[in-house]
């Protein structure tokens, strides 16, 4: 059966980075269609909304979809699109490539994040002049599902490493039911598992990021730590990722719209196609998904590098490497 891929490009260099996925992947000759989607800021000046519901639609029915980036309607089109999707999980990879400068050239981690509730809730309110209020979420059903998600990414991949991310010593109740439900996965399934307070880790990550393989976190938590493991590896345009449904996902790559290089056709499509990869990977195609990659992290080892990484290859240009080495 053929796969259809809603494609969304976005805002900024959203409009470039993701046709360099589509052409990578349909370098591969898998039968997919691709139908492509508005979204963004200037659909918003167009249509009067940023998420016309045309595209709401697309996504809602197609098998997996490729969002590019989003301008300053980012939490009008993204936020929606991962509820559309159901994604309750956001994958999130922060690896450092050879050939590249890296603060720490060792880390490997992979993110899995809660993506529906904690402070993102959006349960907030103003309940007198100067006083605002937030509702943190947290429920045994959802900690569980992260949790087994989380495990089970482990076991696929090959990681042996999983630690379980909380505050539960200041949040008792919220992260205390997290810590305790994720807890209570791994002694079911009999794996091994380590548990970190999400700010004594920052520091660790810093320090020691090779003592972690996958760390399941709080949606929050999930957010910053990942961001700053971004740091240890070169930057958020290295970055790809996932937001995982139980019948669809969205991929897209970590960073913005990067509009002050919009336009220019310079910009690193990396991240985008290593999400195309982790498109591949979560529709069965395990082989197409280690291909793209090792492709990507051979001409980021060899070049040629986009200007953000030392050089000056067009997006067209690195999309073309990247392409011969498949």
């Amino acid at each position: 059966m053929t796969a259809q891929i809603a494609v969304i490009p976005g805002d900024g260099i959203g409009q470039e980075v993701t046709p360099a996925a589509v052409d990578v992947l349909k370098e591969l000759d898998l039968g997919f269609e691709f139908v492509e989607g508005e979204a963004g800021d200037y659909v918003l000046e167009e249509a009067g909304t940023p998420l016309p519901e045309e595209t709401a639609d697309l996504a809602r029915e197609s098998d997996a979809t490729l969002f590019g980036a989003a301008g300053e309607t980012a939490a009008d089109v993204i936020l929606p699109l991962r509820e559309i999707v159901g994604s309750y999980a956001n994958v999130r990879p922060a690896k450092a490539y050879p050939g590249l400068e890296a603060v720490k050239p060792e880390t490997d981690i992979v993110f899995i994040r809660e993506n529906t509730q904690g402070v993102y809730s959006g349960i907030e309110e103003e309940i007198a002049d100067g006083v605002a209020t937030l509702t943190r979420v947290v429920t045994r059903d959802a900690s569980r599902k992260i949790a087994e998600y989380g495990f089970d990414y482990a076991e696929e991949h090959g990681y042996e490493n999983v630690t379980i991310a909380h505050k539960a010593n200041v949040m008792r109740k919220t992260d205390g039911l997290f810590l305790e439900t994720a807890e209570q996965v791994a002694q079911e399934r009999g794996v091994d598992y380590e548990t970190e307070l999400m700010d004594a880790l920052a520091m660790k990550l810093v320090m020691n990021p090779e003592d972690y393989d996958v760390i399941i976190c709080p949606n929050l938590a999930g957010d910053v730590l990942s961001d700053l493991a971004a740091g240890l590896v070169g930057g958020l345009g290295l970055l790809p990722s996932a937001n995982v449904g139980d019948d669809n996902a969205l991929f897209e790559p970590v960073h913005g719209s990067a509009p002050d290089i919009a336009g220019q056709g310079v910009a690193n499509p990396s991240a985008m196609i290593l999400s195309a990869a982790m498109l591949l990977d979560h529709l069965d195609y395990d082989g197409e998904a280690t291909r793209v990659t090792e492709a990507v992290e051979t001409v980021l080892a060899e070049g040629p590098h986009t200007a953000d990484l030392g050089g000056d290859a067009s997006t067209e240009e690195f999309t073309a490497a990247v392409i011969d080495h498949l």
